[in-house]
């Protein structure tokens, strides 16, 4: 991974109103773990005085510091939205998780994942970046299950705001159940809901169909297992911070009744619906062939309200009172 401090001049979208454009500085950032070594992209405004910093937390499965997932689409989401938030003044620090990409090395077997994991590394992440006095404020930021992840982090990661984009407000196995109904196989079902019921109640299971490896390989049981014991929505209600909470009308991941929730749980919370929005933070049309094409495709334009409300909040937080 190269080293040296690359220069990039970014200029303004005409949807976001700055005084300025900012020369960015793009260098690598890494975290020394007791397990290995994390590695991400810091993109620094070049600025004489302190500016806010966003911790991008990635999504579920093997998605990297760039929003892309090789079992899910090459879409540069993540990549997209730290270039959008460097031409408003604010610095962004994104990253592979471990064992993905090249934090793989960190936790090379899936088995050894878990959810607490993943949130410790964003806890020490952040501790990292308030460290840093080229920083004002710390926001976290996390898409999809990073939602979940930034959530949990929250109340020690020391950060000063949360912002959830695409998160589920139930249990992750509920939402599973559901995606499954409506998907999967009828022949399949009955096994599949068993296994999940299984990996909630804390057991393993072993002997897995070869139709459902994909799924519940033992492997990645463990992780699952992490997964489901977590509320996302009690999670949220316990966050002090300020908060935002970001729900495309279109997408077919994660409904708009989970960022309810998620407002139900924290009041002062600020709820937007983008209307048009899918996962991948496109605006698309709701038809299952365009919503598809639209995760592979990474010339398409970020959704420009989910830009403008995320760069108006994090422009406004202040830092946390301690």
């Amino acid at each position: 991974m190269p080293r040296a401090f690359v220069l990039l001049l970014l200029f303004l979208l005409p949807t976001l109103s700055q005084a300025q454009a900012f020369t960015v500085l793009q260098r690598p950032m890494s975290l020394t773990t007791a397990s290995g070594e994390l590695f991400g992209t810091l993109l620094l405004p070049k600025s004489e005085t302190p500016v806010p910093v966003v911790l991008l937390i990635a999504g579920s499965g093997p998605t990297d510091r760039n929003g892309n997932n090789p079992e899910g689409g090459n879409n540069d989401s993540l990549k997209l939205l730290a270039q959008t938030l460097a031409k408003n003044g604010i610095a962004s620090l994104r990253y592979d998780k471990r064992g993905i990409a090249a934090s793989r090395p960190a936790t090379p077997d899936e088995r050894d994942l878990s959810v607490e994991k993943y949130v410790q590394d964003a806890v020490q992440w952040s501790h990292q970046l308030k460290a840093d006095e080229r920083f004002s404020t710390l926001t976290l930021v996390g898409h999809s299950e990073g939602a979940l992840i930034a959530t949990l982090a929250a109340p020690t990661a020391g950060a000063d705001a949360l912002v959830s984009i695409a998160g589920t407000g139930r249990p992750i196995d509920q939402v599973l159940k559901e995606q499954l109904r409506e998907r999967q196989p009828a022949a399949l079902l009955p096994q599949s809901l068993w296994t999940i019921d299984q990996l909630k109640a804390g057991q393993a299971v072993p002997h897995v169909p070869a139709d459902l490896q994909v799924l519940f390989r033992p492997s990645v049981q463990p992780y699952l297992m992490s997964l489901f014991r977590q509320d996302p929505a009690a999670a949220f209600a316990q966050v002090k911070l300020p908060a935002l909470i970001l729900q495309g009308s279109h997408d077919m991941q994660v409904e708009v009744a989970d960022a309810k929730a998620l407002k139900a749980a924290k009041a002062d919370a600020q709820l937007v619906v983008i209307d048009g929005m899918n996962h991948v933070l496109r605006i698309v049309a709701d038809e299952a062939k365009v919503q598809l094409a639209s995760y592979n495709d990474p010339r398409l334009p970020l959704a420009s309200e989910l830009t403008r409300r995320l760069v108006s909040f994090v422009l406004t937080v202040q830092p946390a009172k301690t």
